[in-house]
């Protein structure tokens, strides 16, 4: 299917690995200029060498920033001034007690997880708006509506992003920006295949033993009883991001294996 956004501007945060990195190849591949983005310049320099190497035709570049320093941010902005598409996709979780977290962690997951949403958007849908066509996506989690208990701190930061998603989409009416959020459930990115190599290692058993048993224990109302693979997310963040979405706005849209148990 062609999306229809070949020669548009892509921004996509935390973009080095795992759903970034997959939304990142995906745009790309659909004639997107993707701006990679991660927190070390070499190792972003060095994707985007490798990803032009593997995908022909396709046009990347890369900016680091690391989005829990305004500085970069802002330094970021200042090479990157416009863009037709951003993917607010940067994000950080830990499992954790709730106990445990201290103020300086809250501010910490908020900073990232939602802060670095709101400054790019704030820069980026003026524009949008006097182009007169964008598409701004916050990649959010089924965490947003099912807070894990284990992560109350990451799933606050996932609801924050779909209240700012639902008001921005209020200040586009009438016009061809679109502002949407994607809920993933759970997924195997790279963090995610940590920790879940990580709990496997701790109780003596397998992945594959893990895997079941996380979906047995944490998610039981998981209908596909695993995890999303990246591509997965990837298609469904760009379509949203295409002209093909023009009547989908201000809408928490789920890719999450039918975790969340509710029909609206």
């Amino acid at each position: 299917m062609d999306l229809q956004v070949r020669g548009k501007t892509a921004l996509v945060t935390g973009s080095t690995a795992g759903i970034g990195l997959a939304i990142a190849k995906t745009l790309a591949q659909e004639g997107v200029e993707v701006i990679l983005n991660g927190r070390n310049q070499e190792r972003v320099d060095a994707l985007v060498h490798q990803l032009t190497a593997e995908l022909p035709g396709t046009r990347f570049r890369g900016i680091a920033a690391d989005f829990s320093q305004v500085e970069e941010i802002n330094a970021l902005l200042a090479q990157l001034p416009q863009v037709d598409i951003l993917i607010n996709n940067v994000g950080i979780f830990e499992p954790r007690e709730f106990t445990q977290i201290s103020d300086e962690d809250w501010f910490k997951f908020f900073e990232v997880n939602v802060m670095s949403g709101v400054r790019l958007s704030r820069h980026y849908f003026p524009n949008m708006l006097a182009n007169g066509w964008g598409r701004i996506i916050f990649v959010s989690s089924e965490s947003a509506l099912q807070i894990p208990t284990e992560m109350i701190h990451y799933g606050t930061t996932k609801t924050a992003q779909l209240a700012i998603s639902r008001g921005l989409a209020e200040l586009t009416t009438g016009t061809e920006v679109t502002v949407n959020t994607v809920l993933p459930g759970p997924t195997l990115s790279e963090g995610v295949g940590d920790f879940i190599g990580s709990m496997a290692a701790s109780r003596q058993v397998s992945v594959e033993e893990m895997e079941k048993d996380f979906f047995k224990q944490a998610r039981p109302t998981s209908i596909i009883k695993r995890f999303a693979t990246t591509q997965e997310i990837a298609n469904l963040v760009a379509y949203l991001s295409s002209p093909l979405a023009s009547a989908t706005n201000g809408a928490a849209v789920r890719v999450d294996g039918g975790v969340t148990k509710t029909i609206a």
